[in-house]
Protein backbone atom coordinates (compact mmCIF):
# COMPACT_ATOMS: atom_id res chain seq x y z
CA UNK A 1 0.00 0.00 0.00
CA UNK A 2 2.75 2.35 -0.79
CA UNK A 3 4.37 2.33 2.59
CA UNK A 4 2.03 4.76 3.53
CA UNK A 5 0.92 4.18 7.13
CA UNK A 6 -2.34 5.12 8.38
CA UNK A 7 -2.64 3.35 11.47
CA UNK A 8 -4.49 4.44 14.30
CA UNK A 9 -1.15 5.44 16.37
CA UNK A 10 -0.18 7.30 13.30
CA UNK A 11 -3.07 9.30 13.11
CA UNK A 12 -3.03 10.43 16.79
CA UNK A 13 0.26 11.08 16.92
CA UNK A 14 -0.31 14.13 14.07
CA UNK A 15 -3.40 14.77 15.52
CA UNK A 16 -2.45 15.31 19.18
CA UNK A 17 -2.26 18.52 19.51
CA UNK A 18 -5.68 19.62 16.93
CA UNK A 19 -7.65 16.29 18.33
CA UNK A 20 -5.99 14.57 20.95
CA UNK A 21 -9.33 12.91 22.57
CA UNK A 22 -10.90 11.40 19.60
CA UNK A 23 -11.41 7.62 19.23
CA UNK A 24 -8.86 5.57 17.39
CA UNK A 25 -12.05 5.33 14.51
CA UNK A 26 -12.55 8.93 14.22
CA UNK A 27 -8.84 9.93 14.55
CA UNK A 28 -7.89 7.79 11.06
CA UNK A 29 -10.82 9.43 9.60
CA UNK A 30 -9.79 12.62 10.32
CA UNK A 31 -6.04 12.08 9.10
CA UNK A 32 -7.12 10.57 6.06
CA UNK A 33 -9.10 13.21 5.28
CA UNK A 34 -5.98 15.72 5.91
CA UNK A 35 -3.85 13.39 3.74
CA UNK A 36 -7.01 13.92 0.86
CA UNK A 37 -5.85 17.79 1.46
CA UNK A 38 -2.26 17.24 0.49
CA UNK A 39 -3.21 15.21 -2.60
CA UNK A 40 -6.35 17.20 -4.37
CA UNK A 41 -6.94 20.31 -6.22
CA UNK A 42 -10.01 21.61 -4.40
CA UNK A 43 -13.20 20.29 -6.36
CA UNK A 44 -12.23 17.05 -7.95
CA UNK A 45 -15.07 15.28 -8.47
CA UNK A 46 -13.26 11.96 -8.80
CA UNK A 47 -11.88 12.13 -5.56
CA UNK A 48 -15.19 12.97 -4.37
CA UNK A 49 -16.80 10.55 -6.03
CA UNK A 50 -14.58 7.59 -4.65
CA UNK A 51 -15.00 9.51 -0.84
CA UNK A 52 -18.15 9.97 -0.63
CA UNK A 53 -18.99 5.84 -1.19
CA UNK A 54 -16.40 4.17 0.54
CA UNK A 55 -15.35 7.20 3.11
CA UNK A 56 -11.86 8.68 3.46
CA UNK A 57 -10.00 5.80 4.71
CA UNK A 58 -11.30 3.19 2.68
CA UNK A 59 -10.86 5.48 -0.61
CA UNK A 60 -7.32 6.47 0.44
CA UNK A 61 -6.38 2.95 0.96
CA UNK A 62 -8.21 1.45 -2.31
CA UNK A 63 -6.09 4.39 -4.16
CA UNK A 64 -2.72 3.38 -2.71
CA UNK A 65 -3.31 -0.03 -3.52
CA UNK A 66 -3.46 0.14 -7.20
CA UNK A 67 -6.47 -1.94 -7.40
CA UNK A 68 -9.86 -1.32 -9.72
CA UNK A 69 -11.87 1.25 -7.79
CA UNK A 70 -15.17 0.58 -9.36
CA UNK A 71 -16.90 3.71 -8.07
CA UNK A 72 -15.09 5.36 -11.30
CA UNK A 73 -14.06 4.46 -14.22
CA UNK A 74 -10.31 3.21 -14.90
CA UNK A 75 -9.43 6.26 -16.87
CA UNK A 76 -10.39 8.97 -14.32
CA UNK A 77 -8.62 6.33 -11.57
CA UNK A 78 -5.19 6.35 -13.37
CA UNK A 79 -5.50 10.24 -14.69
CA UNK A 80 -6.31 10.49 -10.55
CA UNK A 81 -3.29 8.59 -9.37
CA UNK A 82 -1.57 10.57 -11.50
CA UNK A 83 -2.47 14.14 -10.06
CA UNK A 84 -2.75 12.37 -6.63
CA UNK A 85 0.39 10.03 -5.75
CA UNK A 86 3.14 12.42 -6.56
CA UNK A 87 1.77 14.44 -3.90
CA UNK A 88 1.72 11.71 -1.30
CA UNK A 89 4.14 12.87 1.65
CA UNK A 90 3.68 12.24 5.33
CA UNK A 91 6.00 14.82 6.28
CA UNK A 92 4.07 17.45 4.55
CA UNK A 93 0.48 16.35 6.16
CA UNK A 94 2.02 16.35 9.68
CA UNK A 95 3.82 19.90 8.71
CA UNK A 96 0.53 21.18 8.06
CA UNK A 97 -1.05 20.05 11.00
CA UNK A 98 1.44 21.14 13.02
CA UNK A 99 0.87 24.60 11.27
CA UNK A 100 -2.47 24.58 12.04
CA UNK A 101 -1.88 23.59 15.81
CA UNK A 102 0.46 26.56 16.03
CA UNK A 103 -1.38 29.07 14.51
CA UNK A 104 -4.88 28.20 16.33
CA UNK A 105 -6.75 26.42 13.27
CA UNK A 106 -9.05 23.49 13.24
CA UNK A 107 -9.49 20.93 11.21
CA UNK A 108 -13.30 20.73 10.99
CA UNK A 109 -15.28 17.86 8.39
CA UNK A 110 -18.35 16.07 7.94
CA UNK A 111 -18.55 13.78 11.03
CA UNK A 112 -18.26 17.19 13.38
CA UNK A 113 -21.18 19.14 14.98
CA UNK A 114 -20.26 22.49 13.98
CA UNK A 115 -20.26 21.88 9.79
CA UNK A 116 -22.39 24.02 7.96
CA UNK A 117 -24.57 21.23 5.63
CA UNK A 118 -25.01 23.78 3.22
CA UNK A 119 -21.83 22.50 1.78
CA UNK A 120 -22.87 19.21 1.32
CA UNK A 121 -25.24 21.05 -1.74
CA UNK A 122 -22.02 20.87 -4.07
CA UNK A 123 -22.50 17.05 -4.37
CA UNK A 124 -19.37 15.32 -5.51
CA UNK A 125 -17.49 18.85 -5.96
CA UNK A 126 -18.03 19.83 -1.78
CA UNK A 127 -14.86 20.06 -0.09
CA UNK A 128 -14.00 17.11 2.49
CA UNK A 129 -13.30 19.39 5.63
CA UNK A 130 -12.56 22.90 6.38
CA UNK A 131 -9.46 24.24 8.15
CA UNK A 132 -11.47 26.93 10.41
CA UNK A 133 -9.51 29.93 12.33
CA UNK A 134 -12.03 31.54 14.91
CA UNK A 135 -15.18 30.37 16.01
CA UNK A 136 -15.70 27.14 14.92
CA UNK A 137 -18.93 26.83 16.85
CA UNK A 138 -20.21 30.08 14.19
CA UNK A 139 -20.43 27.67 10.96
CA UNK A 140 -24.00 26.68 12.02
CA UNK A 141 -24.78 30.18 12.17
CA UNK A 142 -24.49 31.08 8.53
CA UNK A 143 -28.22 29.15 7.89
CA UNK A 144 -29.23 32.73 7.08
CA UNK A 145 -26.47 34.82 5.61
CA UNK A 146 -25.83 36.58 2.35
CA UNK A 147 -22.30 36.71 0.08
CA UNK A 148 -21.71 40.59 -0.44
CA UNK A 149 -19.06 40.36 -3.29
CA UNK A 150 -17.80 41.95 -5.88
CA UNK A 151 -14.74 44.66 -7.53
CA UNK A 152 -11.53 44.43 -5.90
CA UNK A 153 -10.45 48.18 -7.80
CA UNK A 154 -14.42 49.08 -6.46
CA UNK A 155 -15.77 52.55 -6.78
CA UNK A 156 -16.69 54.66 -3.85
CA UNK A 157 -20.16 54.55 -4.65
CA UNK A 158 -19.18 50.34 -4.70
CA UNK A 159 -17.86 50.57 -1.11
CA UNK A 160 -20.02 52.84 0.26
CA UNK A 161 -23.07 50.57 -0.87
CA UNK A 162 -21.72 47.73 0.21
CA UNK A 163 -21.31 48.98 3.71
CA UNK A 164 -24.55 50.18 4.03
CA UNK A 165 -25.89 46.89 2.72
CA UNK A 166 -23.63 44.48 5.46
CA UNK A 167 -24.26 47.09 8.18
CA UNK A 168 -27.59 46.99 8.17
CA UNK A 169 -28.35 43.26 7.25
CA UNK A 170 -25.46 42.61 10.38
CA UNK A 171 -27.65 44.69 12.59
CA UNK A 172 -30.44 42.64 11.97
CA UNK A 173 -29.08 39.28 12.58
CA UNK A 174 -27.98 38.38 9.14
CA UNK A 175 -24.66 36.67 8.52
CA UNK A 176 -22.16 38.33 5.86
CA UNK A 177 -20.13 36.01 3.85
CA UNK A 178 -17.39 37.33 1.37
CA UNK A 179 -13.83 35.97 0.77
CA UNK A 180 -11.36 39.13 2.00
CA UNK A 181 -10.66 40.71 -0.98
CA UNK A 182 -9.46 44.18 -1.64
CA UNK A 183 -12.66 46.54 -2.64
CA UNK A 184 -16.32 45.14 -1.96
CA UNK A 185 -15.11 42.46 -0.24
CA UNK A 186 -12.92 44.32 2.94
CA UNK A 187 -15.98 46.94 3.04
CA UNK A 188 -18.68 44.37 3.48
CA UNK A 189 -16.45 42.45 6.26
CA UNK A 190 -15.32 45.68 7.83
CA UNK A 191 -19.43 47.13 7.71
CA UNK A 192 -20.00 43.54 9.66
CA UNK A 193 -17.60 43.85 12.36
CA UNK A 194 -18.00 47.40 13.26
CA UNK A 195 -21.78 46.79 13.44
CA UNK A 196 -20.50 43.66 15.69
CA UNK A 197 -22.48 41.66 13.53
CA UNK A 198 -20.93 37.69 12.40
CA UNK A 199 -18.41 37.69 8.83
CA UNK A 200 -16.86 34.98 7.30
CA UNK A 201 -13.84 34.93 5.09
CA UNK A 202 -13.30 32.34 2.52
CA UNK A 203 -9.60 32.34 1.87
CA UNK A 204 -8.28 30.74 -1.59
CA UNK A 205 -5.29 29.93 0.52
CA UNK A 206 -4.47 28.71 3.83
CA UNK A 207 -6.26 29.86 6.88
CA UNK A 208 -3.28 30.11 8.74
CA UNK A 209 -1.77 33.06 6.04
CA UNK A 210 -3.58 36.07 5.47
CA UNK A 211 -4.00 36.84 2.00
CA UNK A 212 -4.12 39.74 0.46
CA UNK A 213 -0.92 40.67 3.20
CA UNK A 214 -2.86 44.11 3.32
CA UNK A 215 -5.72 42.57 4.84
CA UNK A 216 -3.70 40.69 7.41
CA UNK A 217 -5.04 42.66 10.34
CA UNK A 218 -8.59 42.72 9.06
CA UNK A 219 -8.63 38.93 8.67
CA UNK A 220 -7.33 38.40 12.07
CA UNK A 221 -10.13 40.80 13.36
CA UNK A 222 -12.41 38.33 11.67
CA UNK A 223 -10.84 35.37 12.85
CA UNK A 224 -11.32 37.28 16.66
CA UNK A 225 -15.22 37.00 16.26
CA UNK A 226 -16.29 35.15 13.57
CA UNK A 227 -14.87 32.79 10.83
CA UNK A 228 -12.14 32.57 8.46
CA UNK A 229 -11.72 29.21 6.65
CA UNK A 230 -10.35 27.75 3.84
CA UNK A 231 -10.95 24.30 2.38
CA UNK A 232 -6.86 23.62 1.61
CA UNK A 233 -4.13 22.62 4.28
CA UNK A 234 -2.40 25.19 6.14
CA UNK A 235 0.69 26.24 3.97
CA UNK A 236 -1.24 26.41 0.69
CA UNK A 237 -0.60 29.17 -1.20
CA UNK A 238 -3.59 30.89 -3.12
CA UNK A 239 -3.94 30.16 -6.70
CA UNK A 240 -6.07 31.17 -9.66
CA UNK A 241 -7.58 27.82 -9.74
CA UNK A 242 -8.07 27.77 -5.76
CA UNK A 243 -9.62 31.49 -6.15
CA UNK A 244 -11.79 30.19 -8.33
CA UNK A 245 -13.25 27.43 -6.58
CA UNK A 246 -13.06 28.85 -3.71
CA UNK A 247 -15.97 30.72 -4.76
CA UNK A 248 -17.73 27.88 -5.12
CA UNK A 249 -17.81 27.37 -1.48
CA UNK A 250 -18.78 31.61 -0.52
CA UNK A 251 -22.03 30.82 -2.67
CA UNK A 252 -22.60 27.53 -0.98
CA UNK A 253 -22.26 28.44 2.33
CA UNK A 254 -24.37 31.64 1.90
CA UNK A 255 -28.25 31.42 1.97
CA UNK A 256 -27.87 34.31 -0.95
CA UNK A 257 -25.14 35.98 -2.98
CA UNK A 258 -25.21 39.62 -3.54
CA UNK A 259 -22.95 41.32 -6.37
CA UNK A 260 -22.38 44.73 -5.69
CA UNK A 261 -19.61 45.57 -8.59
CA UNK A 262 -18.16 43.73 -10.56
CA UNK A 263 -16.65 44.64 -14.55
CA UNK A 264 -17.52 42.18 -17.48
CA UNK A 265 -15.20 39.09 -16.54
CA UNK A 266 -15.02 39.97 -12.75
CA UNK A 267 -14.37 36.83 -10.95
CA UNK A 268 -17.79 37.96 -8.99
CA UNK A 269 -19.99 36.82 -11.92
CA UNK A 270 -17.78 32.77 -11.14
CA UNK A 271 -19.00 33.36 -7.55
CA UNK A 272 -22.59 34.41 -9.30
CA UNK A 273 -22.57 31.47 -11.68
CA UNK A 274 -22.33 29.02 -8.52
CA UNK A 275 -24.95 30.26 -6.58
CA UNK A 276 -27.41 30.46 -9.60
CA UNK A 277 -26.37 26.68 -10.10
CA UNK A 278 -27.35 26.19 -6.66
CA UNK A 279 -30.65 27.26 -7.11
CA UNK A 280 -29.62 29.93 -4.55
CA UNK A 281 -31.36 33.44 -4.59
CA UNK A 282 -28.83 35.69 -6.59
CA UNK A 283 -29.20 39.80 -6.53
CA UNK A 284 -27.29 42.32 -8.27
CA UNK A 285 -26.95 46.26 -7.15
CA UNK A 286 -27.09 48.87 -10.40
CA UNK A 287 -24.79 51.69 -10.72
CA UNK A 288 -23.97 54.42 -13.31
CA UNK A 289 -24.76 53.09 -17.20
CA UNK A 290 -21.05 54.81 -17.73
CA UNK A 291 -19.33 52.67 -15.28
CA UNK A 292 -17.15 49.89 -16.40
CA UNK A 293 -17.65 48.42 -12.46
CA UNK A 294 -20.90 48.33 -12.80
CA UNK A 295 -21.16 46.50 -16.32
CA UNK A 296 -21.03 43.20 -14.32
CA UNK A 297 -23.93 43.66 -12.44
CA UNK A 298 -26.18 45.29 -15.25
CA UNK A 299 -25.36 41.84 -17.13
CA UNK A 300 -26.31 39.99 -14.42
CA UNK A 301 -30.18 41.97 -14.13
CA UNK A 302 -30.35 41.93 -17.84
CA UNK A 303 -29.48 38.16 -18.73
CA UNK A 304 -29.48 35.72 -15.95
CA UNK A 305 -32.07 37.11 -13.55
CA UNK A 306 -30.58 38.45 -11.11
CA UNK A 307 -32.70 40.93 -8.91
CA UNK A 308 -32.73 44.38 -8.34
CA UNK A 309 -31.14 45.19 -4.99
CA UNK A 310 -31.17 48.75 -3.84
CA UNK A 311 -31.37 48.12 -0.07
CA UNK A 312 -30.71 46.40 2.96
CA UNK A 313 -34.96 45.42 2.78
CA UNK A 314 -34.68 44.09 -0.88
CA UNK A 315 -31.81 41.55 0.52
CA UNK A 316 -33.75 40.47 3.24
CA UNK A 317 -36.69 39.79 0.70
CA UNK A 318 -34.29 37.91 -1.44
CA UNK A 319 -33.96 35.94 1.90
CA UNK A 320 -37.40 35.07 2.18
CA UNK A 321 -37.54 37.58 5.18
CA UNK A 322 -40.05 39.93 5.97
CA UNK A 323 -38.61 44.27 6.03
CA UNK A 324 -37.22 45.14 9.60
CA UNK A 325 -39.66 46.77 11.34
CA UNK A 326 -37.59 49.05 13.03
CA UNK A 327 -35.48 50.43 9.71
CA UNK A 328 -35.66 53.38 7.72
CA UNK A 329 -36.48 52.05 4.10
CA UNK A 330 -33.95 53.29 1.31
CA UNK A 331 -30.56 55.03 1.55
CA UNK A 332 -31.64 56.68 5.12
CA UNK A 333 -31.67 53.43 6.81
CA UNK A 334 -28.46 53.57 9.42
CA UNK A 335 -27.18 56.75 8.09
CA UNK A 336 -30.39 58.90 8.00
CA UNK A 337 -27.75 62.73 9.59
CA UNK A 338 -25.63 62.43 6.78
CA UNK A 339 -27.89 61.92 4.06
CA UNK A 340 -30.08 64.96 5.43
CA UNK A 341 -27.37 66.86 5.91
CA UNK A 342 -26.73 66.15 1.74
CA UNK A 343 -30.17 66.83 0.60
CA UNK A 344 -30.38 70.33 3.15
CA UNK A 345 -27.30 71.02 0.92
CA UNK A 346 -28.95 70.51 -2.69
CA UNK A 347 -31.80 72.53 -4.09
CA UNK A 348 -34.66 71.82 -6.44
CA UNK A 349 -34.03 74.76 -8.65
CA UNK A 350 -30.26 75.06 -8.49
CA UNK A 351 -28.19 72.46 -9.76
CA UNK A 352 -24.56 71.91 -7.59
CA UNK A 353 -21.66 70.06 -7.97
CA UNK A 354 -20.52 67.63 -5.54
CA UNK A 355 -17.23 69.81 -4.31
CA UNK A 356 -19.91 72.36 -3.48
CA UNK A 357 -22.44 70.31 -1.85
CA UNK A 358 -20.14 68.50 0.55
CA UNK A 359 -18.83 72.48 1.28
CA UNK A 360 -22.63 73.20 2.08
CA UNK A 361 -22.83 69.87 4.15
CA UNK A 362 -19.12 70.05 6.06
CA UNK A 363 -18.63 66.83 4.91
CA UNK A 364 -15.90 65.19 2.65
CA UNK A 365 -16.27 64.94 -1.02
CA UNK A 366 -15.92 60.91 -1.19
CA UNK A 367 -18.56 60.76 1.17
CA UNK A 368 -20.65 62.95 -0.41
CA UNK A 369 -20.28 61.47 -3.74
CA UNK A 370 -21.37 57.98 -2.30
CA UNK A 371 -24.60 59.49 -0.62
CA UNK A 372 -25.87 60.88 -3.81
CA UNK A 373 -25.22 57.85 -5.74
CA UNK A 374 -27.23 56.20 -3.67
CA UNK A 375 -29.97 59.28 -3.15
CA UNK A 376 -29.98 58.99 -7.17
CA UNK A 377 -31.00 55.13 -6.98
CA UNK A 378 -33.76 56.21 -4.78
CA UNK A 379 -34.56 58.31 -6.83
CA UNK A 380 -34.58 61.51 -4.90
CA UNK A 381 -31.60 63.55 -6.46
CA UNK A 382 -31.20 63.98 -9.96
CA UNK A 383 -27.91 64.62 -12.27
CA UNK A 384 -26.64 66.52 -15.57
CA UNK A 385 -24.19 68.44 -16.72
CA UNK A 386 -24.32 70.91 -14.58
CA UNK A 387 -24.47 68.83 -11.17
CA UNK A 388 -27.33 67.35 -9.13
CA UNK A 389 -30.47 68.66 -7.60
CA UNK A 390 -33.03 67.37 -5.34
CA UNK A 391 -36.02 66.25 -7.54
CA UNK A 392 -39.51 67.59 -7.33
CA UNK A 393 -42.18 65.32 -6.22
CA UNK A 394 -43.59 65.83 -10.10
CA UNK A 395 -40.15 65.13 -11.48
Amino acid sequence: MNGFDLSADTARGALASLHGDESAEAARERYAIAVWCQLIEPGDSVAGRVIAARGPVAALEAVLAGGPVPEVTARELAEGRKRWLPRLSARAVDASLATAAARGVALVTRSDPSWPSQLDDLGPHAPLCLWVRGDVAALRRFEASVAIVGARAASRYGDHVAMELAAELAAGGIAVVSGGAYGIDGAAHRATLATGGLTAALLAGGADRSYPAGHTQLIDDIAQSGVVASEVPCGSAPTKWRFLQRNRLIAALATATVVVEAGWRSGSLNTAGHAAALSRPLGAVPGPITSATSAGTHRLIREYGAQCITSADDVRELLGLAPRTDAVTGVDAGRTGEATRVRDAMSTRSWRQSTDIARRAGMAADAVEAILGLLRLEGSVETGAEGWRLRTAAG
